[in-house]
C-alpha cells in the first residue's frame, strides 16, 4: 500500500512528527510511506508550478493521504495552509477526492482539537475519506503504551483503506454567498482621547466587505485609526520552529524584515485592537496564520495583556465555530478582552451598520473602564497545560518563559496553598466518623459553600460598584 505523507513542519526531516511516521515506516515495512516536504517547501510550490504538480501527482498514485504536521498556535503552521490554499487556487481539488486520509499531530496537547478539526473539515470540503486523527505529545514515542496506541492507529487506517470500508462525514459543506454590504458614513462622534485603536488586516481591498466595514468603523471615531496592512508589510518568512526565541524572546528574523517592530510598537503600546479579514476554506489567510506563528517569539507568555479586542470578520463564521473558539481563545490566553466578533453575515446593510457602530461604543467603553471578562476554560485549562509543561519539560529551552512565569505568579500550583494542605489533611479523618460525616453533608456543606459570598452580599451597598464592600472586608 502507497502512503503519501504531506509533511506539515518547517524543519523538514528534524520535526518531531516525522520521526513518528519514521516509526510507522519501520513498524509497516510492506507498506510504502512516501514522505513529501510541504511547510519546509512552501515558496517553490507557490511559485514553481511543476513542483506543485509532482505533489498532486504523488497524491494521485497513493492509496491514501497521512496530513502529518506539529501544532502552531492552536492551528497548522502558516506554510502548511497555505498549501491547502494553493490546492482550490489552482483547482486541484478532484486530486484528493475519494483518497483516504488520517491525520498524525505532535505537540503538548494545546489545543490540538482545533487544529484536528481544521484538517478533518478539509478533508470533508475536499471529498476525502477520513479515517482517523491521533494526536500524540511531543515525547509519546518513548513510552511502550504509546507505540502501541500509534500502531493500532496506523493499523485501522491500513485495515480500513485495504477493506474499502466506508467512512462518514464530520462537517458539514459550507455555503456562502456574501451579500453586497453598503455602509453608510459614521457620524464620528466618538472621541478617543488618549486611547490608542489599532487595525490590523491582511486585505484593505474598497469593495471587500473587510475593507468597508473597515472604513465604517473608522468613521465612528473622530480622530484617525491607524491601521497595519499584513499584505503589505516586510515579513520575510514564517516561524522557523528554531526556538531561539526561547532563551530571551530574540527571533531568528530580528532585523531581518518588518515584523517584530511593528508587533512591539504598535500592538503592545495599543489600547483597543481590531484583527480583521476574510475566512479562508475553514480559517483566516495563510497570512494571517504566519502573523501568528510568528508571535510566537513571546514564546508561551501573554503578550498583549489587558486590551479590548474585537474582530471584524467577512464570511460564514456562523457555520466555523471551530474558527471561532480559536479567535476567542487567542484572546483569553492573551489576558485580554473580547468585546465581539462582527460579520457581514448580516443580510441588510443598516443592521450592519448599527452594529459595527455599537461595536465601537463597546469597545471605548471597554478602554475607558478597562473592563476585562473573567476569563472561561479557554485561558485557565490552556494556561495550566503551559505551567506544567514550563515548569517541567520545557523549562530548560524555554528561559524567558520561566522567568516570565516566576515574575507573575503563574506557578499557582494548588498543594502550595497550606490552608487547603491542612484542610485535606485533617478533613478526610474526621470524614471517617459517621457522625461528622451525616453532619457535614447533610446541614453544613449548603451553608458553608456560600458562607463567605453572603458576608460580601451583605457589605455591599445599594447602587454601589463593590468597592466599599471590598474595602471593608479588606479591613480598610
Amino acid at each position: 500500500m502507497r502512503i503519501t505523507v504531506l509533511n506539515g513542519s518547517p524543519k523538514g526531516e528534524q520535526s518531531v512528527t516525522m520521526q513518528y511516521v519514521g516509526f510507522l515506516q519501520k513498524k509497516f515495512p510492506q507498506h510504502e510511506l512516501k514522505i513529501v516536504s510541504i511547510a519546509q517547501r512552501i515558496k517553490i510550490l507557490e511559485h514553481n508550478e511543476q513542483a506543485f504538480q509532482e505533489v498532486l501527482d504523488e497524491v494521485k498514485a497513493s492509496d491514501g493521504v497521512l496530513w502529518a504536521f506539529p501544532l502552531y498556535i492552536m492551528h497548522v503552521h502558516g506554510s502548511y495552509k497555505r498549501f491547502i490554499e494553493l490546492i482550490w487556487e489552482r483547482n486541484a481539488q478532484d486530486v484528493f477526492k475519494e483518497k483516504y486520509a488520517a491525520a498524525l499531530s505532535t505537540s503538548i496537547k494545546f489545543y490540538d482539537h482545533t487544529a484536528h478539526n481544521y484538517i478533518h473539515g478539509i478533508c470533508d470540503d475536499l471529498g476525502m475519506r477520513f479515517v482517523d486523527s491521533y494526536s500524540a505529545a511531543m515525547n509519546d514515542l518513548l513510552r511502550d503504551t504509546e507505540r502501541q496506541r500509534l500502531t493500532l492507529f496506523a493499523e485501522h487506517l491500513f485495515d480500513t483503506i485495504a477493506q474499502a470500508r466506508p467512512t462518514s462525514r464530520q462537517y458539514a459543506p459550507i455555503t456562502w454567498q456574501p451579500p453586497v454590504y453598503q455602509p453608510a458614513q459614521g457620524n464620528r462622534t466618538l472621541d478617543l482621547g488618549n486611547k490608542k485603536v489599532v487595525i490590523v488586516t491582511d486585505e484593505l481591498e474598497s469593495q471587500a466587505n473587510s475593507g468597508k466595514m473597515i472604513a465604517r468603523f473608522q468613521s465612528a471615531f473622530a480622530q484617525k485609526i491607524e491601521v497595519i496592512d499584513l499584505s503589505k508589510l516586510d515579513i520575510k518568512g514564517g516561524c522557523l520552529g528554531c526556538l531561539r526565541c526561547g532563551y530571551d524572546n530574540t527571533c531568528a528574523w530580528q532585523g531581518k524584515d518588518d515584523f517584530i517592530g511593528m508587533y512591539n510598537t504598535k500592538l503592545k503600546t495599543a489600547d483597543v485592537l481590531i484583527f480583521a479579514g476574510a475566512i479562508r476554506d475553514r480559517y483566516l489567510s495563510a497570512r494571517w496564520k504566519t502573523f501568528f506563528d510568528r508571535s510566537f517569539f513571546n514564546n508561551h507568555s501573554p503578550s498583549l495583556v489587558g486590551k479590548q479586542w474585537g474582530y471584524l470578520i467577512s464570511g460564514p463564521l456562523r457555520q466555523n465555530q471551530n474558527l471561532r473558539e480559536i479567535l476567542r481563545a487567542w484572546v483569553e490566553i492573551q489576558q485580554s478582552n473580547l468585546v465581539g466578533i462582527v460579520t457581514d453575515e448580516e443580510q441588510d446593510s443598516a443592521a450592519l451598520d448599527a452594529l459595527v457602530q455599537q461595536f465601537a461604543e463597546q469597545l471605548l467603553w471597554g478602554a475607558e473602564h478597562a473592563y476585562i471578562r473573567p476569563e472561561t476554560f479557554l485561558r485557565v485549562g490552556g494556561m495550566k497545560i503551559f505551567r506544567d509543561e514550563i515548569w517541567g519539560n520545557l523549562r530548560f529551552p524555554f528561559q524567558a518563559d520561566h522567568r516570565y512565569y516566576k515574575a507573575h505568579g503563574f506557578y499557582d500550583f494548588p498543594q502550595k496553598n497550606v490552608k487547603i494542605q491542612l484542610l485535606n489533611a485533617f478533613m478526610p479523618l474526621l470524614l471517617k466518623l459517621p457522625a461528622i460525616r451525616k453532619r457535614v453533608y447533610t446541614k453544613e456543606m449548603k451553608p458553608g459553600m456560600i458562607r463567605n459570598l453572603q458576608q460580601v452580599v451583605a457589605q455591599t451597598n445599594r447602587g454601589g460598584d463593590g468597592r466599599e464592600s471590598n474595602r471593608r472586608l479588606a479591613g480598610v
